[in-house]
């Protein structure tokens, strides 16, 4: 078997997505993802004008060959484009291998490891009342577990806020919307919302939290230590993790548990997190990670120190990503959570998908591959819309993190 063509779809079915097609010589197909969010074309480029050339007349079935050829031989290693384009390439050889031997994926990684895939929704609010009743509606939806995020008083705008409940956008403007933050005003408000939570619904169900790279790690401490009698599933990014470090002072004063990663793409970015035991979970995942093939390796070695996976999974992840990523979450033995954020009805008749969603579960399917189809003519219909991510400023102007 040969690979005889591949092309870069770039489609808009409200909000933009990069996928890569693969096809052989014997008809299979295989899709990969390869969005990057507000850098999309970079990627696409990438994959056109510097990694198609050298995939046709090669064997798709050599996924770990072409993986290290595209890795190494590249020369300019790791970072989120060339990972993202490397990601998109493997996630398609494993679609087309999987064709090959006519199973789901999950049997091919070594099969089912469990029946479902704990997932977790996206519930948030303009005020604490707000949030609490749509957790309402995520837990009477089956949710077992969802992430709560609210508006912070005298802040206009707050990470993780938005007025559709179901389709939260980030990528919102053609430019960078600027957004105001304060630390101070975060800590003192965040404790009364899972505070709140907790008085209304108890402690069966899991409750998750983003702070989103906007603290200090003493900041991060202190909102650990102040959210411990609430006993969170998680607290999410809750300092840059470019200094690993830095999660030691985290560590040595709370016992929330942590997860980090959904920017990482490589196995060195999380590699003294994961061997000191700094963080509970780990949330890189397939298409900025270097696709299955590098993630597994991550997920290895994260096994070995009683680190868990909590894949990334936000909207801005297509369905391939997101049916890969539940192939592998059913075959991972050290799984923890998936997050799921849906997407809308235009995007899910882009790209039609046998993976489907029942109490508090998405289940990956059965269909040859990683069960993740692309209606190209559709797609046409939906042309590329430039779209940034938002910036973030303290109160007194100084640029800070998103």
């Amino acid at each position: 078997m040969k690979i005889r063509s591949a092309k870069v779809i770039v489609t808009c079915p409200g909000r933009n997505f990069v996928t890569l097609k693969i096809e052989t010589d014997e008809g299979l197909t295989g899709l990969g993802d390869a969005t990057l969010n507000g850098r999309e074309l970079a990627v696409a480029s990438y994959l056109t004008d510097h990694v198609i050339p050298c995939l046709i007349g090669r064997d798709p079935q050599q996924v770990e060959d072409i993986w290290q050829y595209l890795y190494r031989g590249a020369y300019w290693r790791g970072g989120p484009v060339t990972m993202s384009a490397i990601a998109a390439v493997d996630t398609a050889l494993w679609d087309i291998k999987a064709k090959a031997a006519g199973m789901p994926l999950y049997q091919l990684l070594g099969g089912r490891s469990r029946n479902g895939v704990m997932v977790y929704g996206h519930a948030n609010g303009a005020d604490i009342s707000e949030t609490v009743d749509e957790v309402a509606k995520f837990l009477d939806l089956g949710y077992k577990a969802v992430r709560a995020q609210c508006g912070i008083p005298g802040l206009p705008s707050t990470y993780g806020v938005s007025r559709d409940k179901m389709f939260y956008e980030p990528a919102d403007a053609d430019l960078p919307t600027e957004n105001v933050w304060s630390s101070e005003k975060y800590l003192d408000h965040v404790p009364q919302l899972f505070e709140r939570l907790r008085e209304k619904f108890g402690f069966g169900p899991h409750l998750l939290h983003d702070a989103h790279h906007r603290l200090t790690p003493i900041e991060a401490a202190r909102l650990g230590k102040s959210l411990e009698p609430y006993r969170l599933f998680w607290m999410e990014d809750v300092t840059p993790a470019e200094n690993q470090a830095a999660f030691r002072t985290i560590r040595q004063h709370t016992v929330t548990p942590i997860a980090i990663g959904e920017i990482f793409n490589t196995l060195w970015q999380c590699r003294t997190l994961i061997e000191e035991g700094l963080i509970d979970y780990i949330r890189a995942t397939v298409v900025h990670a270097g696709g299955i093939t590098h993630l597994r390796r991550i997920a290895t070695l994260a096994d070995i120190h009683h680190v868990r996976t909590g894949c990334h999974g936000a909207t801005d992840l297509s369905p391939v990503c997101m049916g890969a990523a539940l192939h592998f979450d059913t075959w991972v033995p050290n799984f923890g959570i998936q997050e799921y954020m849906t997407h809308t009805e235009e995007t899910d008749a882009v790209f039609p998908h046998s993976y489907w969603f029942e109490d508090g579960y998405l289940h990956p399917g059965d269909a040859p591959g990683h069960g993740v189809d692309i209606d190209e003519e559709l797609a046409a219909k939906y042309p590329y819309s430039r779209a940034y991510l938002p910036v973030n400023r303290l109160e007194d102007g100084t640029m800070y993190n998103w």
